[in-house]
């Protein structure tokens, strides 16, 4: 198991390697916001399971918002997307559990890969995004993912089978609550269209970015975008633009020695002032108090 927090690129479609192709399977314990503003919404091609610790914080999947509360296990398929989000002076800790499809035995030619999970890995069945406590299946599930925490803390002989052994019964619980059924082409459709916009954003975040652009490249009347983008990623988009922006300012103030101004400026902010305001409203906080509370300087 890793003990460092998660460190995620900048890009929505994350391309970092969690795990270790022998042994692909690793959690990472994480807490918003005190490790990072927020997740934004992003995608890959691993399995991820989010295990609530302690408090309360949102998350996102595809075009759900949830309020997620200590206990909650929320399941991601390869190629979803996802976020995380603090709500106000709450803070949310939690397990990050990344894994390949392989490390199950996707890509063997068997009854089980070709019955339960290539259909996971395509989108025929389909896992519910959450289960809480008082689902029956909780306890279950729960004690599947407790008990392998315990083998990746203490490591003793065998553990990785034991991992191993876990998730596949972990696997099967969710596939009894799973209902076989086609991909919805009108819901796959939007997904890729909101890649396309995230894709845009995180490369020209630091653009003057507008909403009559946006929507051009969507091939929708600006109106149209912004009932969409809202239905889809959860927030209006002027909003998410201005949070995501704050989140990677927060980033360069913990990691760089540049100034504030230069901070501000490198990540679309035309105004100081503006910049500063916007941000201590989302953080509580200046920016310079900011980085003299959490600054890691970069390594040599």
């Amino acid at each position: 198991m890793e003990n460092n927090t998660l460190v995620r690129d900048s890009a929505y479609q994350e391309t970092k390697r969690h795990t270790d192709t022998m042994f692909a399977y690793n959690i990472y314990p994480c807490t918003i916001p005190d490790d990072f503003a927020f997740v934004p919404i992003h995608w890959h091609n691993s399995m991820e399971i989010i295990y609530v610790k302690h408090g309360t914080g949102i998350v996102r999947i595809d075009f759900e918002t949830y309020a997620a509360e200590a206990g909650d296990i929320f399941f991601i398929l390869p190629g979803h997307l996802h976020g995380l989000g603090n709500i106000k002076k709450e803070r949310m800790e939690y397990e990050n559990i990344i894994f390949d499809m392989n490390f199950l035995g996707s890509d063997r030619v068997d009854l089980c890969s070709q019955k339960y999970l290539q259909p996971v890995i395509n989108g025929k069945l389909n896992f519910p995004s959450r289960i809480r406590k008082e689902d029956p299946v909780y306890p279950s599930a729960a004690a599947c993912l407790d008990a392998s925490d315990r083998l990746c803390s203490l490591r003793p002989a065998g553990y990785e089978l034991g991992v191993k052994g876990h998730l596949m019964i972990l696997f099967s619980i969710m596939i009894q609550m799973t209902v076989k059924q086609e991909k919805e082409p009108v819901d796959d459709k939007n997904i890729e269209k909101l890649k396309t916009v995230l894709l845009y954003i995180e490369q020209n975040y630091d653009q003057k970015l507008t909403v009559e652009l946006m929507a051009e490249k969507c091939g929708y009347s600006a109106s149209h975008f912004m009932r969409w983008f809202k239905e889809a990623a959860g927030s209006g988009f002027a909003g998410y633009l201005i949070e995501y922006r704050l989140g990677r300012a927060a980033q360069d103030l913990r990691s760089t020695n540049d100034t504030i101004l230069k901070i501000s400026e490198a990540n679309g902010f035309d105004n100081l002032s503006n910049f500063n305001r916007l941000f201590k409203k989302k953080f509580g906080m200046t920016p310079g108090q900011f980085r003299r509370q959490s600054f890691s300087p970069p390594p040599k």
